[in-house]
């Protein structure tokens, strides 16, 4: 009979033979043999697992099991490839908002006489064409009031909306704020408007400072 050992991996039908017994432990400590590896001493009528092997079993204890063996992911997403793109596409959008809120205000300049022309409105225009909306500054708070019912800036859009589906024919917008009313809230009011399907926004002027401290006295802006 043999005096070798035979070494076989967990199930394997091909095995090594080891010359000893000393050779298997440290074919064990040195990795090159697991614990469920399986191993036949010359004395042995059956494979066992070395770490039910009564002459290896201690030592198979004090071997550390290794590490799981990872798989690579063929699905797997390079996700610092995917945070640039979208900080690029945060950067770009936040470019464009801006520049859009620039636009509106160097399009919306504040009315100077005698640098742009003013046109007058009939008392027709003004009750068969138009919702007049009068803006004021109140305690520090806009206070807007869509043909004489006060309405939250927040609701001007629904409140608008709803004027034109209830009165056919009013397509523009009357528009009167102090010169306390911030521009923001102005342009706030125009663009609910424009959204509402009012075609036209025609402001009107505050006085200046020959008409003194009353009411504007009616010349809007087309």
């Amino acid at each position: 009979m043999t005096t070798a050992w035979k070494v076989r991996h967990e199930g394997s039908p091909q095995s090594v033979d080891v010359p000893s017994q000393q050779q298997v432990l440290e074919g064990l400590l040195d990795g090159q043999w697991e614990p469920t590896d399986e191993v036949r001493g010359p004395q042995d009528p059956d494979w066992v697992p070395i770490e039910n092997h009564p002459a290896l079993a201690e030592a198979a204890a004090e071997v550390e099991p290794p590490p799981p063996h990872g798989h690579d992911d063929e699905a797997h997403l390079d996700m610092n490839a995917l945070i640039d793109v979208t900080l690029v596409l945060l950067i770009f959008f936040i470019l464009t908002t801006s520049y859009h809120a620039l636009m509106k205000r160097m399009q919306s300049p504040p009315v100077t006489k005698g640098k742009v022309p003013l046109r007058k409105l009939t008392d027709k225009e003004v009750k068969e064409q138009m919702i007049h909306v009068v803006m004021k500054q109140e305690k520090g708070h806009p206070v807007v009031r869509v043909e004489k019912n006060e309405v939250p800036i927040d609701r001007v859009g629904l409140e608008l909306r709803n004027y034109v589906r209830n009165n056919p024919g009013h397509n523009q917008l009357l528009l009167q704020y102090d010169r306390n009313i911030l521009h923001k809230d102005a342009v706030h009011v125009q663009d609910q408007a424009r959204l509402a399907g009012i075609d036209r926004v025609n402001i009107v002027v505050p006085p200046g400072p020959k008409e003194g401290a009353g009411a504007p006295k009616g010349r809007p802006k087309g």
